[in-house]
């Protein structure tokens, strides 16, 4: 899987944007069965908006979703593809 190299304001790097055919609960349901991962905050508005924080391998992930799609940030953009890969099929095996 192609990853993204978007670098946001705050420093964070978007690499990757999955289908979001999901509700965000379901997926943060998900991340949570991902071992070693741990959800760290949940903000949803329950109709358009969400975001998932969860820490994986020693870094911080976030997921927002946005135009149909759940965009997928790590705050360190030096993130290993590998951890990247670990993460995006987890995600990819629910949402795809």
């Amino acid at each position: 899987m192609p990853f993204r190299d978007t670098r946001m304001k705050d420093g964070s790097r978007h690499f990757v944007s999955l289908p979001e055919p999901r509700s965000p609960y379901n997926l943060r349901e998900h991340i949570e069965r991902l071992p070693g991962a741990v959800v760290t905050k949940f903000l949803c508005d329950g109709i358009v908006e969400a975001w998932i924080v969860f820490q994986y391998a020693g870094h911080e992930f976030s997921v927002n979703n946005q135009f149909g799609d759940y965009w997928f940030f790590v705050k360190d953009p030096a993130c290993a593809d590998t951890t990247l890969q670990e993460v995006a099929a987890h995600c990819a095996a629910l949402v795809a």
